[in-house]
């Protein structure tokens, strides 16, 4: 059902089943799939693809430019979003870039509360969860599994692996490997986010594996390659490959 205040420019693309709240704004570039809810006075513009069963609730902002003066108006890049999402209040989720990508991304079954900003060319995987005010910067990458805290904070081109998680007001400078809690302005590692492990049906091994992984990191008083050495000894576990491997591909170096 459509509410009969809201715009929905007729180029728009709705399965037939999408609801759309009162004095909501739907753009000619959008398209939105089966089961999906739009709350009212919400707006989606530019190049944005909604897939199924999401629910975006009031006054968010879904497409807009970004918020980057390098941006020109036209420019051929977009918005994603997967399935089965939950987007809060007041959310801004901004289009990519040309230079970064063309692209902004948010996988599925995630969940936004209030007021969370998605900035151009960020990468958002599955399952995650951002708490209230937290906010990425243009170019972050965030992998499956992750938890923000309320308030918390990501500098641009920071990538967070999977199942890592950030506490309260965090201010993330660096990337955060796999499985690892961060917290602190500017975070510091605080061990690994065991809690969430076994929650998500990791063994007790796996999980003993994974604590050892990260002491080789951030206890032992080795040097990075060195650890990493340690931590090749234990890859044919593959949640320990997965931290050496994101160690390896990361840009910014990660929190120490």
């Amino acid at each position: 059902m459509i509410d009969p205040t809201a715009r929905v420019h007729p180029d728009a693309q709705l399965a037939p089943d999408v609801e759309v709240g009162a004095y909501s704004v739907i753009g000619p570039q959008v398209r939105i799939g089966a089961g999906s809810v739009i709350g009212p006075h919400t707006v989606i513009t530019g190049n944005t693809t909604i897939g199924r069963n999401n629910r975006v609730f009031q006054f968010a902002s879904l497409g807009e430019v970004p918020q980057d003066k390098k941006y020109h108006a036209g420019e051929d890049t977009r918005l994603d979003i997967g399935d089965g999402n939950t987007i809060r209040e007041f959310c801004t989720l901004n289009v990519g870039t040309v230079g970064g990508g063309g692209v902004t991304r948010l996988g599925d079954d995630n969940w936004l509360m209030a007021y969370v900003h998605i900035a151009h060319d960020c990468l958002i995987g599955s399952h995650t969860i951002f708490a209230n005010s937290s906010s990425l910067a243009g170019h972050v990458t965030v992998e499956d599994h992750v938890i923000l805290g309320g308030f918390a904070l990501v500098h641009q081109f920071c990538a967070l692996g999977a199942h890592s998680f950030l506490g309260a007001s965090s201010l993330v400078l660096k990337d955060v490997p796999p499985f690892v809690m961060a917290e602190g302005n500017s975070a510091r590692p605080r061990g690994i986010n065991s809690e969430g492990l076994r929650r998500r049906g990791f063994s007790t091994d796996d999980i003993t594996t994974i604590r050892n992984a990260y002491k080789a990191l951030y206890r032992s008083g080795l040097r990075l390659q060195e650890a990493l050495a340690v931590l090749d000894g234990e890859s044919d576990n593959p949640h320990v490959a997965l931290m050496a491997a994101f160690v390896r591909r990361s840009q910014r170096g990660i929190i120490r």
